[in-house]
């Protein structure tokens, strides 16, 4: 996540700075071993699973359809209440064969011809600016026109699907599932935030919960629980289903330190039966105490980093871990890593990516204040041994959202990896 309406402000939540604030154009240098897609140390690839090494990245090339798809319906539609950017970009497959893009922030209303937009209201504009939104499409159709924005309020007066419960509290969107026993029910993961003062960094973590989405009514949850959150993580930024299990995934943020933490729960239904927490060593436990910061063998601590919002995904007997690189703050690199279960250990870290609108913009432009952020893959819409991988983009200044709609909207690549053990994507 990056901005959030705190107290009437447009305010950017990066742990390093905020909207409004007084801050010198910074460049983000990739680090040495991001400028071509490969593994950070050298020699033989290590094994992943007995007699199966670790993939290699045999393609990564933009995917120009699914950026146009995104990028012609934030130009094209002029409603108060549409689409024209947002971060987050976490998806789900729906009954009917459709599939749900799920965003935290979002711009709405209509980006003018020239490619910019009015300021939020807050700030003395016409654009409405909401913490959560959906956008719908057609399972396997990238006709703009037939993309649905799903908000919460009004089409006159639009807000967040999730509304915060008051003033000073407001959700930001976790990964989603459908329920197999439920109909097709919508289980969609929110961690809550409050308000601490009226400071840009015055706020804080608060709680996860689920909200539940009937299915073909989406603007608005049936029903909100709250998930464990006694120790901290935010549960819910990614989940996989294998082996019987729904995996839970979440991060321990201690700012500059981020940490992945496994759970699970039987079954598709997330409040079918209590969680059980990974405590290592193949050991599963009731505590939620007891869940451990997942190892790294290759790390100085011997702890797993990764970007507050990640994804691991089944490609054949191999488990792929997508997360933004964590060696340097705001790092343009997107990094693979392979495990042979869902708790890993998961190795080999290798660069897939380097992100090119940090430090420069989004129509071309050249703005040092532009970055990159939360890489993760859509193995539901990927085929074979490629995975369809979004990432965010924004700037340390408010007024190049304005000025340039498209900086803030997904980019989308197509990665294919290659290597024995693979096989077909599964979610």
């Amino acid at each position: 996540m990056t901005s959030v309406k705190k107290a009437g402000v447009l305010t950017t939540v990066t742990g390093l700075v905020a909207f409004g604030a007084a801050i010198p154009a910074i460049v983000l240098a990739p680090s040495a071993t991001a400028t071509t897609a490969g593994r950070q140390t050298a020699g033989t690839a290590p094994q992943v699973c007995p007699g199966i090494s670790a993939p290699t990245v045999a393609a990564t090339a933009k995917d120009t359809t699914m950026d146009s798809m995104f990028s012609d319906y934030a130009d094209d539609v002029a409603s108060r209440d549409h689409w024209t950017g947002a971060d987050g970009t976490y998806s789900a497959a729906l009954p009917g064969h459709k599939e749900l893009w799920i965003f935290s922030d979002t711009f709405l209303g209509t980006v003018n011809p020239d490619g910019s937009r009015s300021p939020v209201i807050s700030d003395g504009g016409t654009t409405p600016f909401i913490n959560n939104s959906f956008v719908e499409q057609p399972d396997g159709d990238t006709n703009y026109m037939d993309l649905t924005t799903i908000h919460g309020g009004t089409t006159a007066d639009p807000t967040a699907l999730m509304p915060p419960p008051d003033a000073s509290h407001w959700y930001w969107a976790g990964d989603a599932i459908t329920t197999g026993s439920g109909g097709g029910a919508l289980q969609a993961v929110y961690q809550e935030y409050e308000s601490t003062g009226m400071g840009a960094f015055d706020f804080k973590w608060y709680r996860n919960v689920l909200a539940r989405y009937a299915p073909g009514h989406l603007s608005a949850p049936v029903g909100v629980t709250p998930l464990p959150s006694a120790t901290g993580v935010a549960w819910g930024v990614w989940m996989l289903r294998a082996g019987g299990y729904t995996y839970i995934y979440g991060v321990e943020d201690l700012g500059a330190d981020k940490y992945m933490h496994l759970a699970r729960v039987p079954g598709d239904n997330l409040l079918g039966a209590p969680w059980q927490y990974y405590a290592g060593n193949g050991i599963w436990s009731s505590s939620e105490a007891d869940a451990i910061r997942l190892p790294d063998p290759a790390a100085s601590d011997g702890f797993l980093h990764v970007a507050n919002e990640y994804s691991v995904s089944r490609l054949g007997d191999v488990y792929v871990l997508i997360t933004q690189d964590t060696a340097q703050p705001l790092s343009p690199e997107i990094d693979a890593y392979f495990a042979c279960s869902p708790a890993g250990p998961f190795v080999d870290k290798t660069a897939v990516y380097v992100e090119p609108e940090t430090g420069h913009g989004g129509r071309g432009g050249n703005d040092p204040n532009v970055y990159g952020y939360n890489a993760k893959a859509h193995p539901e819409v990927s085929t074979g041994n490629t995975l369809l991988i979004s990432y965010n983009v924004n700037s340390f200044v408010n007024t190049d959202l304005y000025s340039d709609a498209s900086i803030y909207e997904p980019r989308f690549i197509d990665v294919t990896f290659a290597g024995t053990g693979l096989a077909s994507t599964g979610s």
